[in-house]
């Protein structure tokens, strides 16, 4: 970089009072003059055995901070999820990992951003090696004090783990591995305050595995005539490299959008489906499973998910088609991931951790 960017660098970085690890990240944007949305008929789906569930005033915090928990269905499709890993609190030189807002894998890692309140829409991401954290054997309390503690088993876990440096990255519910091309994006919805976006344009980034920073971020309006969104929170891929998000229009109903994401374009339709009962209060994540080929809508305790195939064209879904399932944990559920083989990860805060479900479809 010529010396004048060095200087611009940094006077952004006073700017933003980063100090410490909190660095800026250089970045090319790309403005997207071409239309990034269409819309056509929409159609309303009675997916009426999905119950809409309301986010609690407080979230619980995990009943065993330092062990084992559980998370299990009490209603609609069975699945089970337990601790599979404690993540390091505090983490790295004492750095903020306490708010983890998504997650995602390529099969052998696992990739979870981390953006602290104080922050204001900037974060990080740590990757977490899963094959050398099971070979290690370690128990959830290890890995959670892997930074807290001299002890061997937690110096050992030290070289598992990825420290990626911050960068500006919105809320952060977004990130997701793309099955097709093998890169990392998430959209950058900045905002003000919860729900409330800075703008009308949306962002999304590519990012580099090797540096878990940003290679570069597309600019684009999603727009239609008269209908108009910000942007995506959550974000996830099907095998074929198709991306998806979803939102809700109002309290009860859901909107599915489909697109694709190419080197400097983006292009999104809105669904002609319209659930009429979406999971719940939060828009919180969205996953992919690679086995049963199906996409999952997460709200806080509370789970849909449908086939990507219904998706196609002119849609085909039928209430039929949707699967539910309630957990009564009154846990922030703060992201979901599938491997290949369909095993789901599922990311709660308050204390973060990762639990892993029993069942490879439900």
């Amino acid at each position: 970089m010529k010396k004048l960017n060095w200087w611009l660098v940094l006077l952004a970085a006073l700017g933003l009072g980063l100090t410490g690890s909190a660095t800026v990240q250089a970045y090319h944007t790309y403005h997207q003059k071409a239309a990034a949305l269409s819309v056509g008929s929409r159609r309303r789906v009675n997916d009426s055995h999905v119950h809409y569930v309301k986010a609690p005033k407080t979230y619980r915090h995990a009943k065993n901070t330092h062990g084992h928990n559980v998370i299990k269905h009490s209603r609609g499709s069975a699945i089970t999820f337990k601790t599979k890993y404690l993540l390091p609190l505090p983490g790295y030189h004492k750095q903020a990992w306490g708010n983890p807002q998504s997650v995602t894998t390529n099969n052998r890692y696992l990739y979870v951003l981390y953006t602290p309140t104080a922050w204001h829409n900037r974060g990080r991401i740590v990757r977490y090696d899963m094959h050398k954290l099971n070979k290690l054997d370690l128990t959830p309390r290890q890995l959670q004090t892997a930074y807290a503690s001299h002890a061997k088993a937690q110096l050992a876990s030290h070289a598992a783990i990825k420290v990626g440096k911050p960068f500006e990255t919105g809320h952060g519910q977004s990130l997701a591995y793309n099955w097709k091309n093998h890169h990392l994006y998430m959209w950058c919805d900045r905002e003000k305050s919860a729900a409330t976006p800075v703008n009308n344009y949306g962002y999304i980034k590519q990012i580099k595995a090797s540096s878990l920073t940003p290679r570069y971020q597309i600019r684009f309006r999603l727009k239609h005539k008269h209908f108009a969104v910000p942007g995506g929170h959550v974000l996830t891929f099907d095998k074929q490299g198709r991306a998806y998000f979803w939102s809700r229009p109002t309290t009860h109903t859901v909107n599915i959008y489909r697109g694709s994401i190419s080197r400097h374009h983006v292009k999104f339709h809105l669904t002609h489906q319209v659930l009429e009962h979406g999971p719940g209060t939060h828009v919180q994540s969205m996953a992919y499973n690679p086995h049963t080929k199906r996409i999952y809508l997460v709200a806080d305790d509370s789970i849909a998910s449908l086939p990507v195939s219904k998706l196609a064209g002119k849609g085909h879904l039928t209430k039929h088609n949707v699967k539910w399932t309630k957990f009564s944990s009154k846990r922030e559920f703060e992201g979901l991931t599938f491997t290949k083989s369909g095993h789901a990860y599922l990311l709660c805060n308050h204390n973060p951790e990762i639990l892993r479900g029993n069942r490879i479809s439900w």
